[in-house]
């Protein structure tokens, strides 16, 4: 004898799976890297991210092991620009968020990698360097400014007592 099951049942539990239906994404991110995502989420729905940071070994041709200190950002704004979530994660973990409004929802992950860290150092390095050389022919220019007053004053001052004994010897004066 087969049980039989209720038609409302079969169509309720039908409903349940469909609404729970979930997608997965898989990428590579480079260490520079920033990849923004526009997903269209509903009102009132919890989306969970789950991620591993890595890094790739060219020598090996395989990933590393997590290394201590590597990390994701993740940045989720809403349909009206509002930052919901930006916090900075381990190497490996996921992150969870609940849409309030409707609409398409952009959310962006980015490596927190020594790499970027020593990319930020020498973005630093230069433009110390950039603003010791501007302070540094700022100073030139000023005293180059300055030499060619007094230059001017002497030259000036010179004429003057040339001209002077000139008509003088002239007997002009």
């Amino acid at each position: 004898m087969t049980p039989v099951v209720p038609r409302r049942v079969i169509v309720a539990a039908f409903l349940v799976a469909s609404l729970s239906a979930s997608g997965a994404l898989y990428f590579h991110i480079g260490e520079t890297e920033k990849k923004c995502f526009i997903e269209e989420i509903p009102d009132e729905t919890m989306v969970i991210g789950k991620y591993r940071t890595q890094l790739w070994d060219k020598q090996t041709g395989s990933f590393l092991p997590a290394t201590p200190g590597l990390g994701m950002h993740v940045e989720i704004k809403d349909p009206d620009t509002k930052v919901i979530l930006s916090r900075q994660y381990g190497s490996d973990g996921r992150f969870t968020f609940t849409s309030h409004t409707p609409g398409e929802h952009q959310i962006c992950l980015h490596s927190n990698s020594t790499k970027m860290a020593l990319f930020a150092g020498g973005k630093l390095y230069r433009e110390e360097r950039f603003r010791m050389t501007s302070e540094s022919t700022n100073q030139r220019v000023l005293w180059w400014s300055i030499a060619q007053t007094l230059i001017l004053i002497v030259t000036g001052i010179w004429q003057m007592r040339h001209l002077k004994s000139f008509f003088e010897a002239k007997k002009l004066v």
